[in-house]
Order: C-alpha cells, then sequence, then structure tokens
C-alpha cells in the first residue's frame, strides 16, 4: 500500500507540476509578453454607431494585453445595443482585434398617438426595423425622413430594444414587406398606416389615396389592390378610397387626376359665365307723385297693367345668366 500510494502522489505531484510550469509559461510567454499587447481595434458597422460608443459599450481599449479580453463577453454587451443586428468579434495576433457590426434597418416610424407632424423632432415617435425590434438613434440620417409612419399603436407600449407583439403592429409590418414588389413599390408606395381602430389597417399613399386593409390574407388584398390601380392607369383616374376589407363588390371611388386639377387651374373655360344687369319692375307712381325718371343706360321699361297705388316705388337689380355670342 506504501508502494501504491508513492505512486499516486508522484503523479499527483507531476501533474501539479505541469499545471504550474504551463500557467508560469503561459503568463509569461502571453500574458505578461509585451509584444501581445492591444495595439489596433477594427471597428466596421454599417450603420449610425460611433465608434466611441462601440468601444465604450465593448468595454475595449488599446495598451491591455489581447488575451485578457474575453470575446464572449465582448460580443454579449455589444449585441444588447437595440441597434445592433449581428456581431462578429475577432482576435488577430499578435496585437489585433477587429469588430464587425450589422446594424438593424429602420422600415418605418412608429408611434402611439394618432397625429404627429415631426417624427424627427418627438419623443414618441421610435424607429423599427423588419422584425419589430423598437430603435431609438442618436444620430438621424436623411434617408429617415421618407420612412413610412405607423400611428396609432396605444395597445402596448412603446420602448426601445422592444419587440413589438401586436397583432395591428405586425400586420403593418407584413404590408411593408409585402408592398416592396417591383409593380406596388413604384405604383403604391405607403407613406402612413393608421392601426388605431384595432381591426383594420387604413393606409395613405403618395398620392393621398385611402386604402383600408385586413389583417389576414394582405397578398390577396395587395392582388385586387393592383388590379385596382392598372385600370385606374388605362382610365388615368386616380383612387381616392378602396376598402379591400369586401370580398365581392369592393367599394372604390376615382379622384380628379392631377392632369384635369392643373388644367382646371390654370386654362379658364371657354365661354365663361357673364352676368348681365336687369331692371326690376317698378310699380306706377300714383296721379300725384312724379314719375321717376329711368336711368339712361337701362332700356325703356314697358308699361304696367297692374293698379296705381301710392307706395313709393323700389328700383333695384337682379342678375340673370348670360351666355357669350
Amino acid at each position: 500500500m506504501l508502494v501504491v500510494f508513492s505512486k499516486i502522489a508522484l503523479v499527483i505531484a507531476l501533474i501539479s507540476g505541469i499545471y504550474v510550469a504551463a500557467g508560469f509559461a503561459a503568463k509569461r510567454l502571453f500574458i505578461d509578453n509585451p509584444d501581445y499587447r492591444l495595439t489596433s481595434i477594427e471597428v466596421q458597422t454599417d450603420g449610425t454607431l460611433q465608434r466611441e460608443q462601440i468601444l465604450s459599450v465593448a468595454n475595449l481599449r488599446e495598451g491591455e494585453n489581447i488575451f485578457r479580453v474575453n470575446l464572449a463577453r465582448v460580443h454579449d454587451r455589444l449585441q444588447e445595443l437595440p441597434q445592433v443586428d449581428e456581431v462578429e468579434v475577432v482576435r488577430k495576433l499578435p496585437g489585433e482585434i477587429d469588430l464587425r457590426i450589422v446594424e438593424r434597418k429602420p422600415i418605418a416610424w412608429i408611434t402611439s398617438e394618432k397625429q404627429i407632424a415631426d417624427p424627427f423632432a418627438s419623443d414618441a415617435a421610435f424607429l423599427i426595423d423588419a422584425r419589430g425590434v423598437l430603435m431609438k438613434e442618436k444620430k438621424l440620417l436623411p434617408e429617415y425622413l421618407g420612412l413610412p409612419l405607423i400611428l396609432g399603436c396605444a395597445s402596448e407600449s412603446l420602448e426601445a430594444g422592444k419587440i413589438v407583439e401586436s397583432p395591428e403592429t405586425k400586420a403593418a409590418l407584413e404590408l411593408l414587406r409585402l408592398s416592396t414588389r417591383s409593380f406596388m413599390q413604384t405604383r403604391f408606395q405607403i407613406r402612413e398606416i393608421d392601426v388605431s381602430k384595432g381591426y383594420c389597417l387604413v393606409v395613405t399613399d403618395k398620392n393621398h389615396s385611402r386604402v383600408t386593409f385586413g389583417f389576414d390574407n394582405l397578398d390577396l388584398q395587395l392582388q385586387r389592390l393592383e388590379q385596382f390601380l392598372i385600370y385606374s392607369d388605362d382610365a388615368h383616374r386616380e383612387i381616392a378610397t378602396a376598402n379591400l376589407l369586401v370580398q365581392r363588390n369592393i367599394p372604390v371611388t376615382f379622384g380628379k387626376s392631377a392632369t384635369e386639377v392643373i388644367n382646371e387651374t390654370i386654362t379658364p373655360d371657354e365661354s365663361p359665365r357673364v352676368m348681365k344687369a336687369i331692371p326690376l319692375k317698378a310699380a306706377p307712381k300714383s296721379s300725384a307723385t312724379p314719375a321717376a325718371k329711368p336711368h339712361p343706360k337701362l332700356p325703356p321699361q314697358p308699361p304696367s297693367t297692374s293698379a296705381p297705388t301710392a307706395t313709393p316705388a323700389k328700383r333695384g337689380f337682379q342678375f340673370q345668366p348670360f351666355k357669350k355670342n
């Protein structure tokens, strides 16, 4: 038993010695080696995040040892940012770390208000991406100004980093995704989606057409709308309203085209309506009262057959339409 215990103790001592020696060598060769000092941090992003903001969140700084950096922890910290969609952290020896970030692409503004003048200046407006993640950008790009606006989302609280769960908001995002097809993207450009009713989407496009959508079968509803748009283009008319909630006999109203409105504004009618003055028939004067003299520019009045009265005559004009010869 003494021999057995001696062998076991020898093995344990040998393993401990190897472990201590390996740790000392690793610390001497890597951890404390100035050749592996972090000298370069490469940051690549496709959005609005700034380098200082990324390094602050990742808790990275130049000068520390590259092997002391926990890459998994850096990845998790950056992934918590609402603007970040994907993160890649790469360690390149001897002294470089690369950060590649793919930011979320906002597709619309969203607010719980029913009316909002400027989403840029409103604290109640958030940016939202295709997955429904809310964002609050510190630096707003000019292209954000042309994004559509989702109004009336009052069924849930809006906070940066949160994912929306309401069915009306999900339907609005799905409608925006489906409307990016070739024809619909050029002919029906969504500017505003009102979800405040709770059972439908009231959509306003760039031509101020108001189209009502249901939450289900959005692709079929867009196909019906596409047929109406083709018809309106052939007839040179603009759709004013359409209710796609109805399966058959869809109610559609048409408005005047832009050409008609411009022509009516610039080009007057060929024969405008001209009003001319015609004298009213005055009651005859009594014998004691002298008759009033007719106006020199008015035609003579025919003699009246009514009975004489002592009431003083009233003279005035009435207007009748006159057509130009």
